[in-house]
């Protein structure tokens, strides 16, 4: 029975349960495990406090202006609405003063059509963004959470000797990401840069700046036997690594 529960505990079903993502049969399973295992419905208990803790410290503010944007598409639908109806009283009053006009209320309800499609994608842009921020959140609380997932310390040398830095990867849900928790002063003309090798190819990830979050995750890209390493270049990043100047690295 021990090696059952555990069998179950060392799947995701329970993350997966915890955030909705769970089959009719894996809610089933959840609910019987929670209900009937003390241990299951500790386990559970402790992700919810986590999932809880994680949420307020990736916690997001609303897009700056969103509301404004939103207020401002709906003022500008009802006004072409009302225009609309004005102009279809006007021609039935009138159709042949107010021919020499139309083109004129034409012109301004394109100009409004076009200033509605703006806005519109300018919402469904932050609405993607929005979703691919929440996605990213997901798939970090599943990875700190998951028993699958291995954690890879990188310790810094050279000029770099107080970089720290933890490497989390999930052979199973394919995900990796890395904490960099201190990083040491260079001069001002130079920096750190963080690559990786997947498949084959050069991944420049990016100039590693002093971070404000200690505990922030940056993505990784996973593959098999993937390499990760930290450079130091010249300030504002560099195309290539400058091998001799490598001072951290990871296989994962």
């Amino acid at each position: 029975m021990k090696e059952k529960v555990q069998r179950f505990l060392d799947s995701d079903i329970l993350e997966k349960y915890l955030l909705g993502e769970t089959s009719k049969d894996e809610t089933l399973q959840a609910e019987r495990y929670i209900t009937m295992y003390p241990e299951v419905r500790d386990t559970y208990n402790q992700l919810q406090d986590n999932l809880e803790t994680f949420a307020k410290m990736y916690a997001r503010k609303t897009p700056e202006g969103l509301k404004e944007i939103i207020l401002h598409s709906a003022k500008k639908e009802k006004a072409v609405s009302r225009k609309f109806f004005s102009y279809g009283i006007a021609a039935s009053v009138a159709i042949l003063i107010l021919a020499g006009a139309s083109y004129f209320f034409w012109n301004q309800n394109q100009n409004l059509q076009m200033e509605n499609t703006l806005v519109t994608n300018q919402i469904k842009y932050l609405e993607e963004n929005m979703k691919n921020q929440l996605e990213d959140v997901r798939n970090q609380f599943i990875v700190l959470n998951n028993p699958a997932t291995k954690r890879y310390r990188l310790n810094g040398k050279k000029e770099g000797k107080e970089l720290k830095a933890v490497a989390y990867i999930n052979p199973v849900k394919k995900l990796s990401y890395i904490n960099v928790s201190n990083v040491p002063e260079l001069p001002e003309n130079k920096c750190f840069q963080m690559w990786a090798e997947v498949n084959g190819e050069l991944v420049n990830l990016g100039v590693i700046k002093q971070l404000e979050d200690k505990d922030k995750l940056l993505a990784l890209p996973y593959a098999d036997n993937a390499i990760g390493y930290i450079t130091i270049e010249p300030e504002g990043g560099n195309t290539s690594p400058t091998v001799k100047n490598i001072v951290a690295n990871i296989n994962y």
